[in-house]
């Protein structure tokens, strides 16, 4: 895989004396790249989470495989993670691993060690996005020097922006996904009713996740008084897209419009004019079952504002690893002050 940085990013970083480790960690995959020259990511492995007993036996995995090996030492790496960071610990919100950066740092042998939150690393790729990186689902026109919002649903519900400031960024280190969920219609009130049932709070993630999808498919057969199959998340959703399973289509929509809920606030929370895009592992799988479905309606479904709302663009993020573009950005930056 081949990106640019920001030109003034890759003017300014200094020569690469070695390889820079970066990595994308979430709770099911870690996905590790080496950068051996601004924007140019090589040796792409993705590691099952599941694998590894740490984090930092992942990245010694990813080091000693041959291709990774064979480029000699590598001194710097950053890392985006799915987890709130907040000094020196680590611990997984969706994932057993836990650490020290600087334990891990040491124990890896790297000169710098950075951790990210992982949708703040993918906010700061947005300003670099190709055209052929994302879809647009809707109408709308963004607005230059305003603020972008950015949410994605995968083992977890990711949330962030991206805040104008000066001739630059500021990302937002945001746990947004952890929001109470709020029903937007009488379905929706039945089915939050249903997971009341399992969970003393209902964030906007127990269902805008793989585990999400699962939880609507047990409440909606719940609700129709029929018995529910235990089907993975992307068995329900290959079934929907088959054309397979009423049901299976039933949970999409339903996920889709509580997506677009979920969006539609966060458009209006951050004034998110520049426009909203949506990461993840779930809605990119989608394609056009997802830009058919009522997420853009109800995205714009809020009453006085539907019309603000209706020039809000909302995009999905095509490209495979636009995270490497972000955490590659911070870590030049923090090489370079």
């Amino acid at each position: 895989m081949t990106a640019s940085l920001p030109a003034d990013l890759a003017s300014s970083a200094a020569p690469f004396d070695s390889a820079r480790l970066l990595a994308d960690v979430g709770g099911t995959n870690a996905r590790f790249a080496l950068e051996r020259a601004p924007g140019q990511f090589e040796a792409v492995q993705v590691l099952a989470c599941g694998d590894h007993a740490s984090f930092a036996d992942a990245m010694r995995a990813y080091l000693a495989s041959p291709e990774v090996a064979a480029c000699g030492k590598v001194a710097h790496a950053a890392v985006a993670i799915a987890n709130p960071v907040d000094g020196d610990q680590i611990r997984m919100t969706n994932h057993h691993w836990q650490f020290s950066i600087e334990a891990v740092r040491r124990e890896v042998g790297l000169d710098t060690l950075l951790v990210v939150n992982d949708f703040y690393a993918l906010a700061r790729s947005l300003p670099h996005l190709q055209e052929g990186d994302k879809v647009q689902v809707g109408g709308g026109l963004p607005r230059a020097g305003a603020p972008l919002g950015l949410l994605g649903a995968g083992t977890g519900l990711g949330v962030s922006g991206l805040i104008p400031f000066g001739d630059s960024w500021t990302a937002l280190s945001s746990e947004g996904g952890h929001v109470t969920f709020s029903p937007s219609n009488e379905l929706e009130v039945a089915v939050l009713q249903y997971a009341w049932r399992e969970f003393e709070h209902v964030s906007a993630e127990r269902f805008l996740s793989g585990a999400g999808v699962e939880l609507i498919h047990r409440a909606l057969a719940h609700v129709q008084g029929r018995p529910a199959e235990e089907l993975s998340a992307p068995e329900i959703s290959r079934r929907a897209l088959a054309g397979e399973c009423a049901l299976s289509s039933q949970v999409l929509d339903v996920f889709c419009g509580m997506l677009g809920t979920v969006a539609g606030n966060l458009a209006v929370t951050l004034g998110a004019q520049g426009g909203v895009y949506i990461g993840g592992g779930i809605v990119p799988r989608l394609g056009e079952r997802f830009a058919s479905s009522p997420f853009r309606s109800r995205f714009e479904q809020k009453g006085r504002f539907a019309s603000y709302l209706a020039q809000v663009p909302t995009y999905v993020i095509t490209a495979e690893y636009p995270a490497f573009l972000g955490v590659s950005a911070v870590l030049a930056e923090k090489l370079s002050a």
